[in-house]
């Protein structure tokens, strides 16, 4: 799961950054040379990551909540869109 949620934080960004992380398995707080900064906090089968950009003043956000074989991620983009996608056995609609 951690490896989503970073996957996919990398994934909006518009360049390959390198991250450095900080904190514990329940929060982490994450920056990158692109000026991205953003929180994991993991509770149970839940993750939410929020992020921004001081230098662009994007947003972003991303829940994710496991149960059994699936795994329910939803969020919001940095243009302020809402999306969501569904995975089951690690394969995502």
């Amino acid at each position: 799961m951690k490896i989503g949620i970073v996957t996919l934080a990398f994934s909006l960004i518009s360049a390959p950054a390198f991250a450095a992380c900080f904190g514990t398995d329940t929060l982490s707080t994450c920056t990158d040379d692109s000026g991205n900064h953003y929180t994991v906090t993991r509770m149970g089968n839940t993750t939410m990551m929020e992020g921004s950009n001081a230098r662009t003043g994007s947003r972003w956000s991303q829940d994710s909540y496991s149960i059994g074989n699936s795994t329910i991620h939803h969020g919001r983009d940095s243009d302020g869109n809402s999306w969501s996608t569904t995975c089951f056995n690690g394969i995502c609609d």
